[in-house]
């Protein structure tokens, strides 16, 4: 993987499908997930997935049931991210190979999802949670376990949250918004990109 960057796509239409993520994943992001209250997400997920095969990782967002992990799994999605921990979603979607990312914001929830097989943990929203909480949480989670700061995290404060512990992140806004053009996100990927490279 390029950089420990999920790129969400809310609100992306399968028209947009394509350009938008190749302009992601040539700026260096390879993780890219569509949620699932977007138009058409399984389109979208269906069409990034075929084409991109073997360039990036394609998956859903807010993702709650696991009839919707084998929805995900059957349009060719290898990836699965939820607001929430829900164990039953998690222990689906690795059963089908695919990656879980769970919502957490407390220690119980981190080990709830860490026992059901979670891939790596998302703090959410992490602008409610601070820098705090998860200073908190890295001592006592194990180090082997990633935790992307997802919500209000982008290039401004990426080294704020890597001090406290982040090992990626969930970058939204600060890369799409609905109707934004390929070029327009493409030039906002590799601000992303170079922000989080300046750290290391």
């Amino acid at each position: 993987m390029n950089q420990p960057i999920i790129a969400i796509l809310r609100g992306l239409t399968p028209a947009e499908a394509l350009p938008i993520g190749r302009a992601l994943v040539e700026a260096g992001i390879d993780r890219i997930e569509v949620p699932l209250n977007s138009p058409q997400p399984l389109d979208s997920i269906r069409l990034m997935a075929a084409a991109l095969a073997g360039q990036a990782t394609i998956g859903a967002g807010t993702v709650l049931t696991v009839a919707q992990v084998a929805q995900v799994a059957d349009a060719g999605g290898r990836m699965i991210v939820s607001p929430n921990t829900d164990p039953a979603v998690i222990r689906e979607a690795r059963s089908r190979r695919m990656q879980a990312w769970p919502g957490v914001y407390t220690a119980t929830e981190c080990f709830a999802a860490i026992a059901a097989g979670a891939t790596g943990l998302k703090l959410f929203p992490a602008d409610q949670a601070g820098t705090g909480t998860l200073k908190a949480l890295r001592q006592v989670l194990p180090s082997e376990v990633a935790v992307y700061a997802v919500g209000g995290v982008g290039p401004d404060n990426f080294a704020e949250w890597r001090a406290a512990g982040a090992q990626g992140f969930g970058i939204g806004s600060a890369l799409y918004r609905p109707g934004d053009t390929p070029e327009t996100v493409a030039a906002r990927a590799r601000e992303v990109v170079a922000a989080l490279q300046a750290l290391t």
